[in-house]
């Protein structure tokens, strides 16, 4: 199984050559190359985690691509004219290759201004997690590789180093970056390496477009 990192919180994952895609967002390069896509996972409704625009690119791509989400998502892309399969917490989908399952339910807070939305975390095939826009830990779960968050409006960077070595994944990789400058990158990456060898683990300072073997 292969995990690409693309630009922002994206990831395409590739099994025998199949493909899932996770949060095409609108940081993210329009993504042309989704032959094979099987499913796409968006974790919520914020647009730096899904568009109609690249979802309709991946359709066009894989017609009869899955597409599954929380609430939001399901009522959001309803008025975009999308269909979207109705996941929660708990909930656990297989779709080819790939094993599915759903964990944490609501986004990190951002602001008491701003409502709190619906947010799944996804867990692939047992060895990739990610958890959207929370610090949702998948409890009772051995992580082989967690992406993990590097900057955002909802948290500071000690809460994400707390948060990697709460999971103590055998390897962590930076994702939601594309708010922050170069230096901003280079720091984050300091310290969330520092925060997964503190389990034993190993950090990948992934940029888009590079990719790792679970």
């Amino acid at each position: 199984m292969r995990v690409t990192k693309l630009e922002h919180a994206a990831l395409v994952v590739e099994h025998s050559g199949d493909r899932l895609f996770v949060d095409p967002g609108k940081f993210t390069t329009p993504i042309t190359e989704a032959g094979g896509a099987l499913a796409v996972v968006i974790t919520h409704l914020h647009d730096d985690h899904w568009t109609p625009e690249q979802l309709g690119r991946i359709r066009d791509k894989s017609p009869g691509v899955r597409v599954l989400g929380p609430d939001g998502v399901v009522a959001a892309a309803a008025d975009a004219g999308i269909e979207v399969e109705r996941v929660a917490p708990g909930d656990e989908v297989e779709v080819g290759p790939f094993r599915l399952r759903f964990f944490g339910g609501r986004h990190a807070v951002i602001h008491p201004s701003i409502p709190v939305i619906d947010n799944v975390g996804v867990l692939v095939n047992d060895a990739l997690y990610y958890a959207g826009d929370s610090f949702a830990v998948p409890e009772g779960v051995e992580v082989d590789a967690l992406a993990a968050p590097a900057g955002a409006p909802w948290m500071k960077i000690s809460e994400a180093m707390d948060y990697v070595m709460a999971v103590r994944p055998k390897r962590a990789f930076p994702t939601h970056e594309m708010v922050l400058s170069r230096a901003g990158k280079d720091l984050s990456n300091t310290r969330l390496g520092w925060a997964t060898e503190q389990g034993g683990g190993e950090y990948l300072a992934l940029e888009p477009g590079d990719s790792f073997d679970l």
